[in-house]
């Protein structure tokens, strides 16, 4: 059951982290997928940081933390092939 709740919280996360993101987001299912995949790179950097998070909550904070990063290295490199 928590798989799912990953799942829910990162598509969440993914949403809020395209509207954070002014002409970062690249449309609804790109975003949810990079707040899936965000929820991985908050987690990562929250632990380099030994910052720890707790709860949905948390978890959401972190994923939405994880989606912008991820949004933005992401707007670096297509900006850059341009």
């Amino acid at each position: 059951m928590s798989f799912i709740w990953y799942i829910l919280i990162g598509l969440v996360a993914g949403f809020v982290a395209g509207k954070l993101m002014r002409g970062g987001g690249f449309g609804l299912v790109v975003n949810l997928v990079v707040g899936i995949i965000g929820g991985l790179v908050g987690g990562w950097v929250f632990g380099l940081l030994g910052i720890s998070a707790g709860g949905v909550v948390g978890s959401l904070i972190t994923s939405v933390v994880g989606a912008v990063i991820l949004l933005w290295i992401v707007g670096i490199i297509n900006r850059s092939s341009h």
